[in-house]
């Protein structure tokens, strides 16, 4: 369509970019300094860099990142870097001329350069060539916003090249970039990023011909070395490995393989404790992460399926999906910090892990926490819940009892609290057990006003007496029990007969079963171990007591 101007010659019509549109796109649009950083780092993977460098200046309240990537001419610059949309992916290309895949892809990251700091220099060079560049002042260029300019409104500055003076030094070719006057201060220490760049940038570990250093020390599996000590248990999807992988040696079981015909690949982990998923040093911590080609495209994908399973709160991984990034398609938001969630690919993975993966994670996981006596997953119906809170017990107690690594015979206490593990778990449920039905039986007995029989009364004294003589002995002058009344003296089988009114050794009897029961209750109550048969024998009594009892107190 033309329109017709005063002199009738024609003009097409055409866009017009107001400055305002940096906003919208990702000037305001990127949460932290870490994704900042990540972004520069993108550029310079694509650049075909082998090496980052990022150098912190907190009292100056500055940093910069180089590289020596490609470097950038002074028409590179003007048609690619500051061309906002401009793709590296056009013409169906996805990967550099040395094979590495595309991190960017909508040409509008860059625009996370321009959200941290206040002034933005950036310098680049080809080989044998001087630097070309400029300076983004986020001052002016607000101004010109307000004025609602267009593009060609805005000069860049020239940048000063001795800002950079020790930066240049053997630096043959590449891009600088540094960041003055950062919009908040810079509190992140170097571990810090090293840790947040190796969580983000896997491909940082596992390829040897990219390396980023923070303040001169290398980002490497070190820097996840406390995740790595706390780590539990691991699942490996579709035989995948890397640096980090290979590193994990302290694991409590054989790393357990899952395999899919979705085309993913990546870990799964638990650790020791929820606790061990911060990142130390950070506000961070461990998630399940959705990588594409080297690069978190999806923190946490637990929360688009939250389970509400106590294990989410130890589970950390990433899974490699390098085929949600293919042509014609983009799954990535604005902000590449996130996945359009119906994507197909994306949707595909989600089901996976909800209907698949997970659910065998979680059952795999609560069987090998069993294992080694510590907490799992209440809702597995693996352990009654009697069963884990008996097992939680012995754990919390048995840690008062374990010798400290250097003291002799440590690895031999170990065992033996092992081996008495599963007997400990019985035997508190079987007590606890003990403990209720008795006291019940008590309380029903006061509440109905049923007085002690001859009997009862006389075992009462009679025990009563023995446990004087015991205080004497023991030189107790204060009271130990809370209430000095006979019937607590009494045990199942006179309690029963009180309860019932007599002795009945046929048909529904509690007697009769206080008097099967009072045996292997007695080996529990001395802390006895039993056998297969006298657990069993407990176990078949106690179902006829406490059906006799709960039938008892239901009585008007």
């Amino acid at each position: 369509m033309e329109m017709t101007l005063s002199d009738g010659a024609p003009k097409p019509f055409h866009f017009e970019i107001s400055l305002s549109v940096l906003n919208h796109l990702g000037r305001n649009l990127y949460r932290n300094f870490i994704t900042v950083i990540a972004e520069a780092v993108s550029n310079s993977w694509d650049a075909e860099a082998q090496n980052v460098w990022i150098e912190i200046d907190k009292e100056g309240n500055t940093f910069s990142i180089k590289d020596d990537g490609l470097g950038m001419t002074a028409e590179d610059f003007q048609e690619k870097f500051l061309k906002i949309g401009y793709s590296k992916r056009k013409d169906g290309k996805k990967a550099t001329d040395r094979g590495r895949p595309f991190i960017g892809a909508k040409g509008i990251g860059k625009l996370a350069l321009l959200s941290c700091a206040n002034r933005v220099s950036i310098y680049s060079k080809t080989t044998g060539a001087g630097y070309v560049g400029g300076v983004i002042d986020n001052a002016d260029l607000d101004k010109a916003i307000k004025s609602d300019n267009t593009a060609d409104q805005y000069p860049l500055e020239q940048p000063d090249l001795g800002r950079i003076e020790k930066l240049q030094q053997g630096h043959e070719h590449g891009t600088i970039i540094v960041f003055d006057a950062t919009k908040e201060k810079l509190r992140s220490s170097p571990a810090h990023i090293r840790k947040m760049l190796a969580m983000s940038f896997k491909f940082s570990l596992h390829d040897k011909a990219f390396k980023i250093f923070v303040d001169g020390t290398e980002v490497s599996e070190a820097d996840l070395g406390d995740l790595a000590r706390a780590t539990e248990f691991l699942w490996i999807v579709n035989g995948y490995t890397d640096g980090y992988v290979a590193a994990l040696d302290r694991l409590k079981s054989s790393a357990v393989p899952k395999t899919t015909k979705l085309g993913i690949r990546g870990f799964l982990a638990t650790v020791e404790k929820p606790r061990h998923l911060k990142i130390t040093g950070t506000d961070e911590r461990a998630t399940v992460d959705l990588i594409v080609n080297g690069r978190i495209r999806e923190k946490n994908l637990l929360r688009h399926i939250p389970t509400q399973r106590i294990v989410e709160s130890y589970l950390y991984g990433q899974l490699h999906f390098d085929t949600m990034d293919r042509e014609g398609t983009d799954p990535f938001t604005s902000s590449r910090e996130g996945v359009v969630e119906d994507d197909i690919q994306f949707q595909s993975l989600m089901d996976y892990l909800k209907r698949d993966l997970l659910p065998q994670i979680i059952d795999e996981w609560d069987g090998l926490r069993l294992d080694r006596g510590l907490e799992g997953d209440d809702e597995n119906n693996r352990k009654t819940k009697k069963e884990r809170k008996a097992r939680e017990l012995f754990s919390a107690a048995k840690d008062d009892y374990k010798l400290e690594d250097a003291e002799p015979n440590k690895d031999k206490v170990d065992r033996w609290l092992e081996s008495l593990r599963d007997d400990a778990q019985y035997n508190l449920q079987a007590y606890a057990d003990c403990f209720l039905s008795e006291n019940l039986i008590r309380k029903y007995l006061v509440e109905k006003s049923i007085p002690l029989t001859p009997i009862a009364t006389k075992d009462a004294a009679d025990w009563k007496r023995r446990e004087s003589e015991n205080l004497k002995k023991a030189n107790i002058s204060w009271a130990i029990r809370t209430a000095d009344d006979d019937l607590y003296y009494i045990d199942m089988d006179g309690l029963a007969v009180m309860a019932e009114g007599s002795k009945s050794p046929q048909g529904p009897s509690l007697w009769l079963d206080a008097v099967n029961y009072k045996p292997v209750r007695n080996a529990v109550g001395h802390t006895g171990l039993l056998s297969a048969a006298g657990k069993t024998h407990l176990n078949q009594v106690f179902q006829n007591v406490r059906a006799r009892i709960k039938n008892l107190l239901t009585r008007p």
